[in-house]
């Protein structure tokens, strides 16, 4: 009984980090503005081939974050998303410092806020990362569509190191 309900424990984070990836790409790719925006912010910081990135940038989150939602090829969408995350926290979140919240003055209207920090993005690596070990868990399509299972590879890994 135990281990039925301990394999839904992806299911959730699986669900809320596919939402933020889905969230957070589909501005990139279908948004003129959002796109434009990221595509700015790209280039501030040095990217090469902004525009192109950009589009590959949230590509690579749509597709990343329904793949979580769903549930297929869990452990090669947590991965290329592990990186996604770990060139935003080294390229723009890191020099802010750790707090999301960055509050860079107050106005009448209220605070106004900067850069978010490194905080959420360690949150996103970590969930990604028990995603990739863990695997899908229940109510996952790759559960039921493929009897090879990289997370277990990776837990093996895992296990002889630690043994």
């Amino acid at each position: 009984m135990f281990d039925s309900i301990k394999s839904w424990s992806p299911a959730p984070l699986r669900a809320v980090l596919g939402f933020g990836f889905v969230y957070h790409g589909v501005p990139k790719l279908f948004s003129v503005g959002g796109h434009d925006m990221f595509v700015g912010m790209l280039s501030a910081i040095g990217v090469p081939a902004p525009g192109i990135t950009a589009y590959f940038v949230g590509g690579v989150e749509l597709v990343g974050g329904l793949a979580l939602i769903a549930g297929a090829f869990t452990a090669v969408a947590s991965a290329v998303l592990i990186v996604n995350m770990l060139v935003a926290m080294f390229t723009v979140h890191l020099p802010q410092g750790f707090n999301f919240i960055h509050i860079t003055g107050m106005t009448d209207a209220g605070p106004q806020f900067g850069m978010p920090g490194y905080e959420v993005t360690l949150l996103y690596i970590a969930g990604l990362a028990s995603i990739l070990i863990s695997g899908g868990g229940a109510a996952s399509v790759g559960r039921t569509t493929t009897g090879f299972k990289p997370s277990t590879a990776v837990a093996e890994i895992v296990n002889q190191t630690a043994a």
